[in-house]
Formats: C-alpha cells, structure tokens, sequence
C-alpha cells in the first residue's frame, strides 16, 4: 500500500513473551501440518503486542521463521493490513473514528483535542505517550463520537465523548491514572440519554400482571395428555 514502509530504525532482534509464546502455540495448533502459514496474521497481531505496539523487520522475520514462511510474504501482509503499524507508536494509540455517525456527533472536535495535545497524526507526543490516527467506522455509532484506545492492558472503547471528557481522558492517561472504558457521560451501555424511557414499570417483569389462564375469556384450553395404551412404550 502506498505510504507503508518499516521504520527505518531498527531493533537487532525479536522474541515472544512467555504469554506470547503460548499464544502463538494455540493459534498454529488450529491447522493442519502444511497448512500453518494460515495463522500469519494472528502471529503478527501477537508480535505487535509483544513489541511495543509495532511490527518491527526482526519480528516479522520471526513470524515468517515459526511458520514456514518466506520473510517476504510475511511483509506482503503486514503492509497491506492498517492494523499492524511499522513504526513505533505512543505509549496509549489512539483510533478516532472519523466516519459519519461519528463525523455528525462530534468527532471534528475530538481530532482537534488530539491536534492540540499530541501532535499530527501518526507521530508520537513529546511525552512518549500518545500516537493518534483517523479510521474508519469502529461499530459504536450509538454512542458516537467514540475513540479506541490501545495499550498494556488491552484495546478499549471511549464513548460518548466531547472535547472536555476527551481532554480528561488523556490528561488522567499521561498521568497514569486508571480510566474507565465505555460512555464517558454517565450513561449506562447505549441506553437511551437520560436513562431507559421505555419499558420501565417494574410490574412488567416482576409477574405482577400475570393472571390465570381460565380467567382470560376465550382463552384456549390446553388439550389433556393421552395416558398410553397398555403395551406401548411411554
């Protein structure tokens, strides 16, 4: 693809962590002998984790070694996937969605905080903390406009978000405070704003409104089981 090329910086090797390794384990266990090359791309996204955030040429090569690959084609995917970034990333990368129902709530505001606070796309802060990029639509348009946020801990969502909570978030991660994932409005999931306006009395749920069948008029009756014949089977 165009624009994706390794850093050009390089570490001299590449190794699996130990929860790495078991994982890498499990995956080329999933196929047949001859067919391990298939697990290329969940080896890749283990290594980027392992290395940083990125996919450095050493780790690649690894890849290719463990699956019998040609370090080549292990290239061919790795620049053709967006997910798997070639160049060192922040501390905490950040994926703003940028796509319509995102675009519509607010997400112009939220690439403005990241302008501000870290840089240009695709460079890592001052700090070291943060990298941020623009992509395409992350399936939370409810709670739009939202970020992905990916680090030691994992790949969460950030929902709801306007320039305050978006300033908040990023100020508590450089702080190394702990965050919490999901709507930063108080919402509750995607429940409706203010709280769920539908389907709310309790008496729907809690058998209250449930009455006998023989008092409902017209209510079908329920055919009796024929008890079985002598000599047959139950």
């Amino acid at each position: 693809m165009s624009g994706r090329h390794l850093a050009k910086e390089q570490p001299d090797s590449f190794a699996f962590s130990k929860e790495g390794e078991s994982q890498a384990k499990y995956w080329i266990a999933k196929y047949p002998d001859g067919k391990q090359r298939s697990a290329v791309i969940p080896l890749l996204w283990i290594a980027q984790k392992d290395n940083g955030g990125w996919l450095s040429e050493p780790a690649m090569r690894t890849v290719g070694d463990r699956l019998g690959m040609a370090h080549i084609r292990v290239l061919e995917v790795a620049t053709f996937y967006t997910m798997f970034k070639l160049e060192p990333v922040g501390e905490h990368l950040i994926q703003v969605c940028g796509t319509t129902p995102c675009m519509l709530r607010g997400s112009g505001d939220i690439i403005k905080v990241c302008k501000n606070r870290i840089g240009e796309k695709n460079t890592i802060s001052a700090d070291g903390k943060f990298t941020w990029e623009e992509v395409e639509c992350l399936g939370a348009c409810v709670n739009a406009p939202m970020v992905q946020i990916s680090n030691t801990s994992g790949d969460h969502y950030y929902e709801d978000l306007d320039e305050a909570a978006m300033e908040k978030l990023l100020g508590d991660l450089a702080a190394g405070k702990a965050v919490k994932d999901g709507p930063q409005n108080g919402r509750k999931t995607s429940e409706p704003l203010g709280g769920a306006l539908t389907l709310s009395d309790k008496s729907l749920y809690n058998g209250a409104r449930a009455k006998p069948l023989k008092s409902i008029p017209n209510a079908p009756k329920l055919a009796k089981k024929a008890a079985p014949k002598k000599g047959t089977k139950k």
